[in-house]
């Protein structure tokens, strides 16, 4: 049972820039794993330096299993000034899995055929031997709901429990669905920035959003920040 008096804090973090991430046209990257680039390396230290300078801490740590968000992790703690702190790592928050469309341009796995079914099925849509946007929710939000939301380890606590997540564009894309009840339409609609903070705010009353997608600790990086469009993470 949820004590009268937890709140906890999540901030939802995409991981840094990927080899993947440079890599345009393509369904999905070559390197299903791949990993940071120095770039991505410079952006998770500068979430860690803007953590820190906010003040901020965490009493859980937690990143997908994928070699770019353990880096992202590893640099953000870095610049936190922590870096020897220990987090946890899980397979269920990955990013969602097409081997069929790696490596191959979009034009060519998006199909005028592809393209219907996606519209038709939204969430549902299955493309080849990967999984749909409803699977990557559900074993994401399974995965929470065991770990946090239904653990009385953590919510029978009183106070304020600050969490971190690192995970993948289109993890968080699904995740938000399942947080929001949006329309099926928006899922991919929501941008997602290499080493973007999402806060969401859990209590008794459920969810509460605070901040989509802020990134403005790459933008001394040069980094261009997508605002309202549709991009592709990987």
């Amino acid at each position: 049972m949820i004590n009268a008096d937890f709140m906890a804090d999540f901030y939802f973090i995409r991981h840094g820039e990927s080899e993947s991430n440079v890599q345009p046209g393509l369904a999905a990257g070559v390197n299903f794993d791949a990993p940071l680039t120095d770039r991505g390396h410079k952006q998770a230290v500068a979430l860690g330096e803007r953590l820190k300078a906010e003040g901020r801490s965490f009493d859980r740590i937690y990143s997908s299993t994928m070699v770019r968000a353990v880096q992202t992790t590893q640099g953000m703690l870095q610049g936190m000034g922590i870096g020897s702190t220990a987090f946890e790592q899980s397979g269920d928050i990955i990013e969602r899995q097409v081997p069929e469309w790696r490596g191959v341009p979009v034009e060519e796995a998006h199909t005028p055929n592809v393209k219907l079914l996606m519209a038709e099925n939204g969430k549902w849509f299955k493309p080849g031997d990967g999984e749909s946007h409803r699977e990557v929710e559900r074993r994401f939000s399974n995965w929470m709901e065991d770990e946090l939301l239904f653990n009385n380890d953590f919510v029978s606590r009183p106070g304020r429990q600050r969490v971190a997540i690192v995970s993948h564009g289109l993890a968080l894309q699904a995740i938000f669905h399942y947080i929001m009840g949006f329309n099926d339409s928006l899922i991919d609609r929501f941008p997602m920035n290499n080493t973007s903070i999402s806060r969401f705010r859990f209590d008794q009353q459920g969810w509460w959003p605070v901040s989509i997608n802020d990134a403005s600790h790459t933008e001394a990086l040069g980094d261009i920040l997508r605002e309202g469009t549709r991009g592709a993470p990987m």
